[in-house]
């Protein structure tokens, strides 16, 4: 039922803006732990790229996409230097922030999913592949600026990148207009967590005290 999806321009443009997204949120980050001009750049483009090298690494799927498109790095470095410049003129970062990694989080699962049907995996490995690709590059921006990760202590995170992939692998399932269903899955992942957000809809905690015991 599920094979791969043709080549989908949609999803090709809105992942440079996924790339240069996340790596202005790793440019805010950086900003909040005073780094250096190359350290913003290089953070950024961990942030970026690194969700989608664990993903091509535990799938055997080779040459890395940033080493085959060398073109994203520019990009990642781009946004990273761009936020540099233009930060002052954004008055709310921390919304900037969570709209951008939001962005980041949705397509990256999308083109996560994608890289996994090029190597013919089943579906529960898509879903996996995607929510690697949407989640580790911020796990890794939260880790080395010494931070939770967001994954960790946020609002609904993990659960917003394995709904959009079952939700994008359903339209490839069903063989709908893939750019269309690109685009509604934008929408759909994008409302998901901005609500999550607003209404703080987390996931059940575990606190254990030995203390009470």
């Amino acid at each position: 039922m599920w094979t791969m999806p043709p080549t989908d321009s949609v999803l090709n443009v809105l992942s440079f803006i996924a790339v240069a997204a996340q790596s202005m949120t790793a440019a805010l980050a950086a900003g909040r732990r005073s780094m250096d001009w190359a350290g913003v750049c290089m953070l950024g483009a961990i942030t970026a790229l690194g969700g989608g090298t664990i993903r091509d690494v535990l799938l055997g799927h080779y040459p890395l996409v940033w080493v085959k498109h060398p073109i994203d790095l520019a990009v990642a470095a781009a946004g990273a230097f761009a936020t540099i410049v233009l930060t002052r003129l954004v008055v709310r970062l921390n919304l900037a922030f969570l709209v951008l990694d939001a962005i980041g989080l949705v397509v990256f699962t999308m083109a996560g999913c994608d890289v996994a049907w090029q190597v013919d995996t089943s579906l529960p490995i898509v879903i996996v592949a995607g929510m690697i690709t949407g989640c580790a590059g911020g796990v890794l921006r939260d880790i080395l600026c010494n931070e939770v990760p967001l994954l960790f202590r946020s609002e609904l995170y993990a659960s917003v990148s394995v709904v959009t992939g079952l939700f994008y692998a359903v339209g490839v399932g069903l063989h709908l207009n893939d750019q269309l269903w690109t685009v509604l899955t934008l929408a759909v992942g994008l409302t998901f967590r901005m609500l999550a957000i607003r209404y703080r809809w987390g996931m059940p905690k575990f606190v254990f005290n030995a203390e009470e015991e």
